[in-house]
Parts: C-alpha cells; structure tokens; sequence
C-alpha cells in the first residue's frame, strides 16, 4: 500500500494544472479518490464562488485517479457535471468512485460536496484506456 501511496503522490506532484490550481489529492484506495479545494480569491468566479471550471477541474482530477487505480492509462472521453448550490469560503471536496470498469473504457460518479457534507455538484466522468507508448509518441516533453 506504501508504494501504492508513493506512486499517487508522484503522480499528483506532476499534474502541474491540480498543483497550480490548488486542486490536492485527500486519498486515493482501489477504484476511489477524494480530493480538495480550499477556496482561494483566485478560485473565485466574478460572483465571488468557487468557479465552476474549478469545481470540474477538481472532479476530473478525482475521476482520473479513481479510474487509474487498475494501473492502465485513460483519458477523459466524456463528462457531464451537474451544478446544484455553490458557496464562498471554506472548502469543497470531490469524491469519485469507479461505477462501471470495461476493457476499453470506464464509467466514474463524482459527488462535490461543500462545508457541512452539503452537495454542489453531481457528475459522471467516462474515460478511454489508451495505449501510453502511443500518447508518449504524441506529446512533445
């Protein structure tokens, strides 16, 4: 489980868009993720709530993580997130877990919810497993 750990710790540190965005990972077991936000000015929409591509760039984050627990590689295919409430201060959480696992692509519900456990947002996330030599071929580093 350390190694495990370690490799999802890696693994965040070099997602620099989660880092900059101040987007951390809670915790991540087999086929689930939790990750936060702390609202930040900077994660403020012109209202003064957290913005939305915050709270979707979070949960696609805590999707991604759960889906890549069964060591493949995937990518986001599909999404659809619903906004219910929103809030200012304080800190909202993703939690993600893995509904429907194929052989070529994955089905993954995401709760954001606020202070107090309150629902934000409600998601689905469907991801596409993807060869990765072919994505290394594709991406200039």
């Amino acid at each position: 489980m350390e190694d495990f750990t370690a490799s999802m710790r890696k693994k965040e540190a070099g997602n620099q868009f989660a880092v900059y965005n101040h987007i951390e990972m809670v915790s991540v077991e087999q086929n689930e993720a939790v990750f936060r936000l702390n609202i930040r000015p900077e994660s403020k929409n012109a209202y003064g709530m957290v913005h939305g591509g915050a709270i979707y760039a979070m949960a696609d984050n805590a999707a991604g993580f759960a889906v890549h627990t069964d060591g493949r590689h995937h990518v986001t295919q599909t999404s659809a997130l619903h906004f219910l409430r929103n809030q200012s201060e304080g800190t909202v959480t993703a939690t993600a877990r893995v509904r429907h696992r194929g052989n070529t692509t994955t089905l993954v519900m995401v709760d954001i919810e606020g202070e107090n456990g309150k629902l934000l947002a409600t998601g689905e996330f469907t991801f596409f497993c993807i060869d990765k030599s072919i994505m290394d071929q594709k991406v200039k580093k």
